[in-house]
């Protein structure tokens, strides 16, 4: 169905997301640009879907726009679209970077709750290299991974960020070896299997209000305690039985 990506999804409800134009450093196309999108719509909407893994095929995580030419694409799916489809994706969500993560790319790891990068990983937003400003939809991801201060030197440079930089920035959540990093990728992917998937949609909604600025709603309709939600009653039942909850499905 998907020609520049890949997908599957395991027995779990990890859908594992691949860009793969290897042979073009995974550079987003017309083409890849809908498809993302309409990849994202669906497995939001998917209950069986419990959590998404964004990663690339080949030397490079993603180069950014491919500048030799967009491609095909439904006139309405933009770049905003795109990446505020994966902003809002409702389940968590892991990067992977390894190698090159440029332009686009940086922006779909800011979108993405998690990124894991291997240490040859390098991030850079070079669009001024090339004698352009990044839009403003792709500067609010670079602001809100980078901050203002980061975003001015490595921004206004266009110099690379390399994994460990990252790390301290704040941009790459962990750092590994290659070697190491499909376990570690596990390791992740199981530590989420063990949240519920409402009350995890949830908290990522509100951690998007806070963040946005906006007004806190008015709470007083909401439970008190520990509340009474299916989950709840089912998690906390779990944690007095010493068991799993019936939410969590291993590997």
């Amino acid at each position: 169905m998907f020609e520049t990506i890949d997908l599957a999804v395991d027995h779990r409800g990890v859908a594992t997301l691949s860009l793969n134009r290897p042979d073009k450093g995974n550079a987003i196309n017309g083409r890849m640009l809908g498809e993302l999108h309409e990849a994202f719509a669906r497995l939001a909407q998917d209950a069986g879907v419990r959590m998404l893994v964004l990663r690339g095929k080949g030397k490079h995580f993603c180069a950014g726009a491919d500048l030799g030419g967009r491609g095909d694409a439904p006139a309405s799916v933009t770049l905003a679209d795109m990446l505020r489809a994966l902003d809002v994706f409702p389940k968590p969500t892991i990067c992977v970077v390894q190698r090159g993560c440029v332009g686009g790319g940086l922006a779909l790891a800011a979108c993405c709750d998690v990124v894991l990068a291997y240490e040859e990983a390098f991030f850079s937003v070079p669009e001024v290299r090339i004698g352009i400003a990044p839009s403003f939809a792709l500067s609010q991801y670079f602001m809100r991974a980078l901050g203002s201060r980061a975003l001015r030197r490595y921004g206004l440079s266009g110099e690379r960020i390399e994994s460990q930089t990252a790390l301290r920035l704040g941009l790459a959540h962990e750092v590994v070896a290659e070697e190491a990093a499909e376990s570690r990728l596990e390791a992740m992917v199981d530590e989420f299997m063990h949240a519920a998937p409402e009350a995890g949609a949830l908290l990522k909604s509100r951690i998007a209000h806070l963040a946005s600025g906006a007004p806190e709603p008015d709470a007083s309709g909401e439970p008190r305690g520990l509340g009474r939600s299916a989950e709840s009653i089912e998690g906390v039942a779990a944690y007095r039985e010493k068991r799993k909850p019936s939410w969590y499905k291993p590997s």
